[in-house]
């Protein structure tokens, strides 16, 4: 897989997702799938929360998949092989979505890409926290790459 960087951000924290959200939509082609990776805690969750701009937005770990909006989000932690992507059936829950939000994809990239249409662009948004012994409070790096099926 190409990956190229394209923008990063230092120091986030939580109160800043809605800047990270808002320079995020203009710089990415959308429709867009973005692969949300970091550590457990690191924040896939949340900075999905604020990209759709609501805080009840759950987890998909149990379920997998969860709709909103135009907005798809995917939780892979629980797959074992990329195999495991094919009965999800994601083409029919892609139809007019603007955004594929997949946390803990990165190794299933190349699956991902058979999976998702073709109109789709691809992009990987890696989160880190600066501070381990304060995940809660501490500040997080975020870095935009694009990926590319090579």
């Amino acid at each position: 897989m190409e990956q190229k960087i394209i923008r990063e951000w230092k120091k986030v924290f939580q109160s800043d997702l809605s800047y990270i959200v808002y320079e995020l939509k203009e710089l990415v082609k959308a429709p867009a799938m973005i692969i949300l990776e970091g550590d457990l805690g690191a924040g896939k969750t949340t900075f999905t929360q604020a990209f759709l701009e609501s805080a009840e937005t759950l987890s998909p770990t149990y379920s997998i998949l969860s709709e909103t909006r135009q907005v798809l989000h995917a939780d892979f932690y629980r797959l074992e092989k990329s195999e495991d992507i094919i009965p999800l059936e994601l083409g029919i829950y892609l139809e007019n979505k603007q955004f594929f939000f997949v946390e803990w994809g990165l190794k299933y990239a190349r699956r991902l890409f058979r999976e998702i249409p073709e109109t789709f662009s691809g992009y990987v948004l890696e989160i880190k926290i600066n501070d381990a012994a304060d995940a809660s409070l501490g500040s997080r790096n975020f870095v935009l790459t694009s990926l590319k099926d090579d």
